[in-house]
């Protein structure tokens, strides 16, 4: 069990934090904003803090002491003290968040007072064989923050005081890039903070951070750089991992992308719970798959993005019978053009796993085949995921210059597995100058890859920054690489080109060379070679042909509102649970088939005249 008391990041009390010192930053993906609002203001108010007195701090250690002994009643067999990130341990802890004057500020000595005084008190009340772990940064990534030397000297310190095992993390709040690691990072960064640290003690390391191959946990144990694999989202992602890599199953794990949406975004940060972009069923047990079907359907998912994929699949684990259209050469969806960006080749990981898994369930998969009303009537149910595509919204001049993102974000590699070796080819574009069109993730992921092959990209947006609804560490560690740096730890090549951005900005007009924008009620020109939109909306074909068919159907992911990954699976997996033989709708048409008895025996008694007309 990890203790950890959040002290100036903690979401509750609003006001009034626990802090070692009286520094406040702003720190807009820290859990101490009590929640995101909309304005921009109200979610970057800073909060006020209770500087510990040094006659407070005693009391605090004994309410860590009496916790771990709490824990030991319950049954657990150790505590882990939670010393990283900026919270209050880490504070205390941490050269460059604690300027302190007292004795339990100032000298490194002084600095690891309060952790050291915290785990004797622990050993008072559970006992020196009570086994205590300590979890904290290596480096913190930030002017005059803990490096590595010091780490070292941290680690002989915790050995010295009967520290059963060390737990290595990186960073501060203020080095979000480091301690989230977004795909961006690459697998087993860290490996080089075990490494130092393990040559100086004799107590077990762990380290952790974007380990998800069973194969490459087992190399860095064998090569002796790390004594213990630390999984925290990976388990999130796949709680199974443990159990699959033991039988040898490592294609059915689901790896962690490491994309933040459900676990960080959309789960702490709006204070809910805990959730997982790939796998639905995390914090939610009603979207695991419990029970087979009663019957089998004959269920048509058209659409092979994300949210078509898992509906098929949850449909196929079911029982039902499944056919998956998919128009193009390949499953994947808009997901396919991750490929392209730079450090963002892990969202691959879970579509190659999807894939996977509906290759073992026998889904039947028609490739290249847009499905008409008549093929479709024969169906029990139809899921359309069809969706969405880029649009050029209302422009005066050469309309017909704007290319959509989809020519461009393409990928030519034809050696995936489950590429049919034909069908993709990227437009290329001559020249430099390249204006990006649009917002969200089509058109962040559109401009970090025209930026990584030379061109000189300009983002004109219409909000008042760009990328605000995507997952705000990802935008961190882009847009340092949009002005040509790389977040901590990151040593990326650098783009040729800045990429600047024109927010609250409007296109107006496409000239023959230029194009006129209005920002800020100021009219500005840009030259371009290229214009590239980014904008995307549902597709209306499908949904327009099967309202002349006489045949249920329900649209799942971007064919409902254009949104993230996160979305789209879970919208699929709903449905995928959802379908039923008997087909319920509520006014939205969403399916609802998961009603309580009463409910369904109110709509659908034989003495209604409803259940006449639904069957």
């Amino acid at each position: 069990m990890q203790l950890q008391h959040p002290g100036r990041q903690a979401a509750l009390p609003r006001e009034g934090k626990f802090a070692s010192t009286d520094m406040v930053v702003n720190l807009p993906w820290s859990q101490s904003h009590p929640i995101i609002y909309a304005s921009e203001e109200e979610s970057l108010t800073r909060k006020s803090m209770h500087v510990l007195t040094t006659d407070e701090i005693p009391a605090l250690i004994d309410l860590f002491a009496e916790a771990a002994w709490r824990v030991k009643q319950a049954g657990f067999d150790a505590v882990e003290l939670h010393a990283a990130h900026g919270y209050l341990l880490s504070e205390f802890m941490s050269p460059y968040l604690n300027r302190r004057g007292d004795r339990f500020g100032g000298s490194f000595e002084n600095r690891m007072r309060f952790p050291l005084a915290v785990i004797e008190a622990i050993q008072r009340k559970c006992g020196r064989d009570f086994p205590i772990l300590v979890r904290y940064s290596v480096d913190e990534w930030v002017p005059g923050g803990r490096e590595l030397q010091e780490s070292i000297r941290v680690a002989k310190v915790f050995e010295e005081a009967g520290v059963a095992a060390l737990d290595l993390s990186q960073c501060l709040q203020e080095s979000p890039g480091a301690g989230f690691d977004p795909m961006y990072y690459p697998e087993g960064w860290t490996m080089y903070a075990s490494q130092a640290i393990k040559k100086e003690v004799r107590i077990p390391v762990i380290n952790s951070h974007s380990l998800r191959n069973p194969e490459y946990c087992e190399q860095i144990l064998a090569q002796g750089k790390v004594d213990m694999v630390g999984l925290s989202r990976q388990l999130l992602a796949d709680p199974y991992w443990p159990i699959k890599a033991k039988y040898g199953q490592i294609k059915n794990i689901r790896r962690c992308i490491s994309c933040l949406t459900g676990c960080w975004q959309e789960s702490l940060m709006a204070k809910k719970e805990i959730a997982c972009a790939i796998n639905p069923a995390c914090g939610n047990p009603e979207f695991e798959i419990r029970r087979k079907v009663a019957r089998t359907l004959r269920v048509a998912v058209v659409g092979g993005g994300p949210a078509g994929m898992e509906a098929a699949r949850h449909a196929a684990e079911r029982g039902h019978a499944v056919t998956l259209y998919e128009q193009t050469g390949e499953l994947g969806g808009a997901v396919l053009g991750c490929c392209l960006v730079p450090g963002k080749d892990k969202m691959k990981w879970y579509v190659d796993w999807i894939r996977h898994q509906l290759q073992q369930l026998g889904v039947e998969v028609r490739l290249r085949v847009a499905p008409g009303g008549e093929e479709l009537s024969v169906y029990d149910v139809v899921i359309n995921a069809t969706g969405a595509h880029s649009y050029c919204p209302p422009v005066k001049g050469m309309q017909e210059r704007v290319i959509p993102f989809e020519r461009i974000m393409a990928c030519p590699k034809l050696s995936c597995e489950f590429h049919p070796h034909d069908g993709r080819k990227p437009q290329k574009l001559e020249g430099t100058k390249v204006i990006v069109w649009g917002d969200h993730y089509p058109a962040a992921d559109t401009a970090a890859f025209l930026a990584s092959i030379g061109k000189e990209v300009t983002i004109v947006t219409p909000y008042r920054e760009f990328g605000l609804s995507i997952e705000p560490i990802h935008m961190y560690v882009l847009r340092k690489r949009f002005q040509q740096q790389d977040a901590e730890a990151l040593h990326s090549e650098p783009f040729r080109f800045p990429v600047r951005v024109y927010s609250r900005s409007v296109l107006l007009e496409i000239g023959e060379q230029s194009v006129t924008i209005l920002r800020e009620g100021e009219f500005v020109s840009l030259p371009y070679d290229h214009i590239v939109t980014c904008f995307t909306r549902p597709n209306p074909i499908l949904p327009g042909i099967l309202q002349s068919v006489s045949v249920p159907w329900v649209s799942v992911g971007d064919a409902v509102r254009p949104r993230n990954l996160h979305a789209a699976v879970k919208e699929g997996t709903w449905v995928g649970l959802t379908v039923e033989e008997q087909i319920i709708y509520n006014p939205n048409r969403a399916l609802v088939n998961d009603l309580p008895l009463d409910v369904r025996r109110q709509l659908f008694s034989p003495l209604n005249d409803t259940w006449e007309k639904e069957g």
